[in-house]
Formats: structure tokens, sequence, C-alpha cells
């Protein structure tokens, strides 16, 4: 085109110069060069006008060529979105579908089935999220799509365009990449030596049989594998698929160990530690192996899955069961005579607001260590606790100093200083956080389930689950010190009244070892009637635990009651009420709910049908089976609704017993 338009325009343009030559000749040689002036001149004019009709033909002519191609490209472009191999929509500005694609139509909705639908109710998608440079993915009819989305640039308000690529074979790919990935699971018999020691041999074998065909059975199932490492444990490996389903299932072969009774009386139960989302096989044995020590921190008979992001618990409804064997008393014991060998200073601590358990047992522990001839201390706050009782009647029986603050204890420890923490394994409810982060390696003594935020820095971590109190640990660690170990009977007292406090008089969680116990404790002198005045109660903290008692709400086959004011009289008449709360005819736990430190405090007590530790860890806080607790940074009444909430998801039937109470 530009050639054609090139020659006429530069004729034109030579026949415009020569006539202005001649034009210049006639107006310097005058009137004898007139005549062909004039020729000039016309020839001049209508070489302008023959180039203005040119140009004005070939603008039209060059209109008439753009209109053409541009028709013939939207044609081109329609034609090519049409018959386009992905599904693709257009919508406009309330995303209705106003165009569909032949792709779209046969692929996934058929014109009259989307035409002037929102495109909600196609399928599910973020509307915005397309707009990303990834897309979204999209699921229609089983398959998935990743949804990117345009605007046209001349009507970007009203109109936009929405490709979908399919990616299902990709994400069937993905799916089943993660369904297969290899699970380790570390089965283990909790009770197996205790409840088989007294078997007869035909006795043993056919049990045995029955554990091996258990997990057996359970294996079959899949497509894992079991091996068996020991009489009493077992090591399987299953691809996620059917780990998923055995926690749908709530891992139901608890449920049938117990079947298996020993003696027509002794169930057998499990502990399975999971480590799941691990990146390798070795990773998965690390992660089961910690979860196997985290069940069997917490009791047994449960099911502990260990993850990236922490632990996950099924089961652990059953009380567990008491180890009659003291190898493991002893061998602690030893292991904490070596680590104090070289101590120049003994720092003995427990929880917040510690009762008689927890300076009881510290009490003594403290005692053992002197008569071994180290200097040692009850490191305790001694003027906000529920033991005061106590420490008045050690401090007027001993001539030295034997309870310090936390404040002292700093401005004493050195680089040889040991700390023994005892009745607790949580950092923090220490009765001195700061403190303990003085030390890089402690002493851990505590009967309370395993907790997630357990203290990792034990150098010994002794944690008996089924021990009814830290005064019994103590007390049979203290006695394998040496064969001569002497308590005063003060020092035996104080030890004998926290075994009485978290066993309630010997009722909860008492087997033959906390007798063993108490007995070894009443041979060194313990007076049972010096005993009973530490647990002698104020006139307020009588009035305000029967105050509590007399306003306690029934929800379901729970007790709740909540008391006002921050003191030590309401602390302890919290626990003493959540006693006494059990015993109202078909109640099965109870809760009672106080401020404490501008916190709200949860002291939870069981007959043992509900396990109140779970519901506890549902505030951050644990304990026993059937005596827990927590603090919560939330206000009384917000820490009552979640209760209510925790308890409506955690006991069976619970909904159908508020019905009924109702009613």
């Amino acid at each position: 085109m530009k050639k054609k338009i090139q020659i006429p325009i530069l004729a034109a343009f030579l026949l415009l110069s020569l006539s202005s030559v001649f034009t210049s000749v006639y107006i310097i040689a005058g009137n004898g060069a007139k005549n062909i002036g004039m020729a000039a001149l016309v020839i001049s004019l209508l070489a302008i006008a023959v180039i203005s009709v040119y140009l004005v033909i070939s603008e039209n002519n060059n209109l008439r060529y753009i209109a053409k191609m541009s028709r013939d490209l939207r044609v081109a472009q329609r034609e090519t979105l049409y018959n386009f191999p992905a599904p693709v929509l257009i919508v406009d500005k309330n995303r209705t579908v106003i165009w569909v694609n032949d792709a779209f139509s046969k692929q996934l909705f058929s014109e009259s089935e989307s035409f002037g639908l929102n495109i909600s109710e196609l399928f599910m998608v973020n509307f915005d999220m397309m707009f990303h440079e990834q897309g979204t993915i999209v699921r229609i009819h089983e398959r998935y799509f990743v949804a990117k989305a345009v605007r046209p640039e001349n009507d970007p308000e009203n109109f936009a365009m929405i490709f979908l690529n399919d990616e299902t074979e990709f994400k069937n790919l993905q799916k089943e990449h993660t369904l297969s990935h290899p699970s380790v699971l570390i089965i283990s018999v909790d009770n197996y030596d205790d409840a088989l020691q007294n078997s007869r041999a035909s006795e043993k074998s056919t049990i045995v049989g029955e554990i091996e065909r258990l997990v057996e059975d359970f294996v079959d199932s899949t497509t894992g594998i079991a091996v068996n490492i020991s009489s009493s444990r077992f090591v399987v490996v299953l691809e996620e698929r059917h780990l998923q389903k055995c926690i749908e299932n709530k891992f139901d072969i608890l449920d049938k160990a117990r079947s298996i009774l020993v003696g027509k009386s002794q169930p057998i139960t499990l502990s399975i530690g999971v480590g799941k989302d691990a990146k390798t096989l070795s990773q998965s044995e690390a992660y089961a192996r910690q979860a196997l020590d985290m069940c069997l921190g917490r009791g047994g008979d449960q099911v502990a899955i260990k993850t990236d992001n922490g632990f996950e618990f099924i089961g652990g409804m059953s009380k567990g069961f008491e180890r009659r064997t003291k190898v493991r008393s002893r061998v602690i014991a030893a292991a904490i005579l070596e680590v104090v060998k070289d101590a120049d200073v003994v720092f003995v601590m427990g929880h917040r607001n510690g009762d008689l358990d927890s300076i009881g047992s510290a009490t003594g522990l403290t005692a053992a260590f002197r008569q071994k001839g180290k200097q040692a201390y009850v490191v305790c706050d001694t003027e906000h606790n529920l033991a005061s009782v106590m420490i008045s009647h050690i401090n007027a029986s001993e001539n030295s100093v034997v309870y310090i603050s936390p404040q002292v204890a700093m401005g004493m420890k050195t680089e040889q200083s040991v700390l023994v923490i005892v009745d607790t394994h949580n950092p923090d409810i220490l009765d001195s956080t700061e403190f303990y982060r003085m030390f890089n390696e402690v002493i851990v003594i505590d009967h309370h389930r395993r907790m997630v935020n357990a203290i990792e820095n034990a150098v010994v971590f002794y944690n008996e689950p089924n021990a009814s109190s830290a005064s019994e640990m103590v007390t049979e660690i203290v006695s394998y010190f040496s064969e001569d170990m002497r308590l005063s009977p003060h020092i035996a007292e104080s030890l004998l009244a926290g075994i009485m406090l978290d066993t309630k008089n010997f009722v909860f969680k008492t087997g033959v070892r906390t007798f063993e116990a108490a007995a070894y404790l009443r041979r060194q002198g313990a007076d049972t009637t010096a005993v009973k005045t530490m647990f002698a109660t104020p006139i307020d903290t009588y009035r305000e635990k029967s105050k509590l008692i007399n306003e306690a709400e029934l929800y379901g086959t729970c007790a709740i009651a909540d008391g006002d004011g921050d003191n030590d009289a309401v602390r302890l008449a919290a626990a003493q009420a959540a006693d006494e709360l059990l015993g109202i005819s078909g109640i099965k736990a109870s809760f009672v709910l106080y401020e404490s430190n501008a916190m709200t405090a949860i002291s939870a007590r069981s007959m043992g049908d509900v396990n109140v530790q779970v519901i506890m860890e549902a505030f951050g806080g644990g304990g026993h089976h059937n005596m827990a607790g927590a603090q919560v940074n939330m206000n009384l009444f917000d820490a009552k609704e979640k209760l209510k909430d925790v308890l409506r998801g955690s006991v069976s039937g619970f909904s159908d017993k508020i019905k009924e109470s109702k009613q």
C-alpha cells in the first residue's frame, strides 16, 4: 500500500516544483514570460487538486481496509475463544453468566443450565481470588480446576472473563501421594509385667497370643506391616489413608484390648504413639517414641499423635493401673544422689500457691538431703500458700531455716547449685519461673499426668502418674537414699499430710504402694492426730466453702460453682468445696471457679466416670483423671461459659442429661 501511494505523490510534488520554478522566472523576467508563468500556475493548481483528491480517496480506502481487517479479527477471536479447548465463561458486573464457550458446555454445564445464573450457583468459588496471578482452585463435578479471571480493557467495570484449567490429574496424584505417606506407630502393653507376673505359663502364652492376634487383626485390614520387637511392644507402619480411618474410629483397638482379661478381672490396656506427617520414616519413628513417652506419662490406655505442630490425644479415659514394683524408685534415688553429690546448695521448689502435697514433699526431700550432709532449702512463697499450718509446724520444730523465698534463693544460687522441682512438671506454674530459668539442668519429681508443655531441661525426670501424690513418690525415694535414713516425726507428718490431701484421706488413687509409704512414715514417728491439725479450716474458709456448695449450679451430671474475691480463704475453700460436691447424688464431676491474681482458677474433681484432666487441658491446665485444675486468662463469666462448652463436647451423653435436667 505504501508503494502505490508514494509514486503519484512524488510526481505531483515534482510538477509543483517545476511550476514554482517557472513562476519564479515569470516574476523575474516580467512581461516576456507572462504566458509561461500563467501556464505554470495553472499546472500547479491542477497538481494540488489532483493530490488532494487522491489523498481523500486513499484515506477512504485505508479506513475501509482497516474496518474490514477489524471485523475479520473479531470474528477470528470469537471463533478461537468459542473453540478454545479449556472451559471459558464471561460474567457481567453482577457475576451473572452471559456467555460460555463450547468446552464449558460440553465438559461442565450446558448453555441452558448456565445462562442467566450467578456463578456461585454453578460452583463454589471465591470470586476475588480468581483475579490473583495464580488463580484459585475450584471443584466441579468431582474435578478440580484452576480458575483465573481477567477483565477486558475496553469495559473492565462490567465484564470479566474466567478461564478454567483442568488440574484433576495433578490433584489426584497429589492426593494419592498424601494418602500413601507412611507413618510409624509404636504399640505398648501398659501393664504387661505386673499383670502376668503371677500368671501360670499357659495363661501367659494365651494372653500373649490374644495380644498378638489383636495387633495382627488391626493391621490385616490395612496395607501396613507390624513387627513384634518384644513381648509387650510392636512397631506398625501404616499409610495415611488407613491411619485416618483409625483416627476416625477413635482407635477402637483400645476398647478391644480391654476385653482381654488377666485372671478374669484385670484388663489389658495399650498405649500407642503415632509419628504423623514426618518427612522421613526415621523422623516418624522418633515422633512415635516421643508420643509413646507422652502416653505413658499420662497414665496409658490412650493414643498420642505427634506432628510438627504438637500432640493430639485419643482415649485416656481409664484411671490407669498401679505399678507394684519399686525398682524404678530405687534407680531414681541413686540417680538423684549422683546429681547432687557435688552440689554446694540444693533448692527444692514446688508449684505456685503450694499446698500440703507440694510443700510437704519438698520439706521431706530437703530434710533427707540435709541428712546426707547437703545444705538444702525449700523455695516457696511463705506468705501466699495453702500450707501455712505445715510451715509453722516445721519452723517450730526445726533448729535451722527450712523455707526461703525465691528472692533469697536467687542471691544464694551458685554454679554448683542444684534445683529439684516437685509436684509439677509445668514451668509456667512454678513458684518462681524466674528462679527456675537460672538453672541449665534440673530434677523433676511429679505424679501428675504428663502435659505437652513439660520441663525440657530435666537431667532426671521422674513422672509416675499412677502414684497418689508427690509425697508418696518422695517417701519411696527417701527410703532408698540409705538404709539408716531417719526422718524426724514432724518431717514424716508433713509427707503424710501430702498423701492424705491428694488421696482425700486414702479414698482416691490409693494403691498398695500408697499404704506402704504411709506405713513407712508411721514407723518414722508420724502422728496422725498431728497431721489432722494441718487440715484444720479457719472459720472464714469454712463459710466460703459452705457458700460455694450452697450456690452451686447443677449442669447435667456436673456441679459448677463460682466464688467471689481473691484471697487465701477462697482458694482453700474452692478445693474443699469441689471435693464435697461429689457427695451429692447423681454428680459425676464438680468444678469450682474463683478469681486468682487477675486470672480465673478452676478446681476440678470427679468420681472416675469423667476424666477431668482432659477437660482441664482445654484450659491449658492438667492433673489427674479424677483431680485436676487450671488457671485461665479470662474473667469468671467467660471461663464458666467456656467450661460448659467443653463439657458438652467432652462428656458422652452430656447433652441428653442437660435436656433431662431442664424438663
